[in-house]
């Protein structure tokens, strides 16, 4: 069976959570019999081999609101499209509907749906009427958490049978282990505590928040990551003239690994829905560690449940985001136990594997329906 994933970027350029998934799908599918393709866009283009399996570059021709388009990508679609079992989209992407339809596109199709579109709302007003058409005539839709698919207004209009949830997953294995030495440079450098966030400086992430929190404290926070904002998180630290906030920028994953077994514990102050799930706050339950998040409706609540595996404030609440730091930072053996809790909820219901093997069940299920009605799954 073959599959081609189609999305607007991909990890052998950029490094976030969807990439990340599909980075999963793509390398571990492999060992259920199924041969996973990417057709994404790049500023380079060419075709290129990445952990095993193909990754097809159309030519990036202009950006619109985050919204990608390329000329190439619609033919290229056009004739991949012919020679695989089921097409796995990953929303939201305005292009990719638009392309689905104008290369007619007959095949299977699930369809990730990672997020709602949140910040750029005069632009959904344009895009509603090709989403809605888009979503209804997919084969199968995809949530990572009940908790989204309880509170997105987009997903309560859709067929509920057509619909499953299937958390995001991580392997542990496939982190790299970090030397003692590289332990030891990071733990003098930090101390034996200190509160961790990684992701991308993005708008939604509620670093302003996490840095007001860090104010009239001493709790040192160190946040790994690179993005559009960073320049005015900077100048909000320089202004508060705090000295228990550092930026590190970009780390190797060695680096990120050893920062997250060495922390206190993660905190993910982001705020708004466009934060759909939080691969890092789940790579903080992966190594045991508690949480700190706030309560936005998503999957973020799904990972962190309050009081159990760390707490989970009001969005946009510094005063409830530091005392929920202060409660951990006071009390280190109850934060060891949500830790423990952490690492146990992640083992139930996080792992790649459960991931993994559910997306093998549903493309089956698509390519069997497909055998049934008449057209040929591919044997290559």
């Amino acid at each position: 069976m073959r599959v081609l994933h189609f999305y607007k970027t991909y990890r052998s350029e950029s490094w976030g959570g969807i990439e990340q998934v599909m980075w999963q799908l793509c390398s571990a599918s492999k060992q259920h019999g199924i041969r996973s393709e990417v057709l994404t866009l790049s500023r380079h283009g060419g075709d290129i081999d990445y952990d095993g399996h193909r990754v097809h570059r159309a030519r990036l021709d202009f950006e619109i609101a985050s919204n990608g388009f390329s000329a190439s990508a619609l033919r290229r679609l056009a004739v991949l499209a012919r020679d695989v079992d089921v097409i796995h989209y990953h929303f939201p992407w305005p292009f990719m509907d638009l392309a689905h339809f104008m290369t007619r596109v007959n095949k299977p199709t699930v369809v990730s749906y990672h997020s709602d579109i949140i910040r750029q709302r005069h632009w959904l007003k344009l895009y509603s009427p090709l989403m809605r058409r888009f979503l209804a005539s997919v084969s199968r839709i995809v949530v990572a958490s009940p908790n989204y698919l309880r509170t997105s207004a987009v997903l309560a209009q859709l067929p509920q049978d057509k619909i499953d949830v299937v958390p995001y997953g991580l392997d542990r294995s496939a982190y790299p282990e970090p030397s003692p030495e590289q332990m030891a440079a990071w733990a003098a450098r930090f101390g034996p505590r200190f509160f961790l966030f990684v992701g991308v400086l993005r708008y939604y992430k509620g670093l302003h928040i996490l840095i007001e929190a860090a104010r009239s404290t001493d709790y040192p926070v160190v946040i790994v990551g690179a993005g559009p904002v960073e320049a005015e998180l900077r100048a909000q630290v320089q202004q508060l003239g705090l000295h228990n906030v550092h930026f590190l920028g970009p780390v190797e994953e060695v680096d990120k690994v050893a920062l997250i077994r060495l922390c206190h514990a993660m905190v993910f102050p982001s705020h708004l829905r466009s934060e759909a799930f939080g691969i890092s706050l789940l790579e903080g339950a992966m190594y045991g560690k508690p949480l700190i998040s706030s309560e936005i409706g998503t999957g973020t609540s799904y990972i962190n449940i309050d009081g159990e595996t760390g707490h989970v404030v009001p969005p946009s609440d510094p005063e409830a985001f530091r005392a929920a730091m202060r409660d951990l930072w006071e009390q280190p053996a109850r934060a060891a136990e949500m830790g423990e809790q952490a690492a146990a909820r992640f083992e139930r219901l996080f792992t790649s594997e459960m991931m993994i093997g559910r997306y093998m069940q549903i493309y089956r299920q698509l390519a069997h329906h497909t055998v049934r009605a008449g057209v040929p799954v591919s044997a290559r």
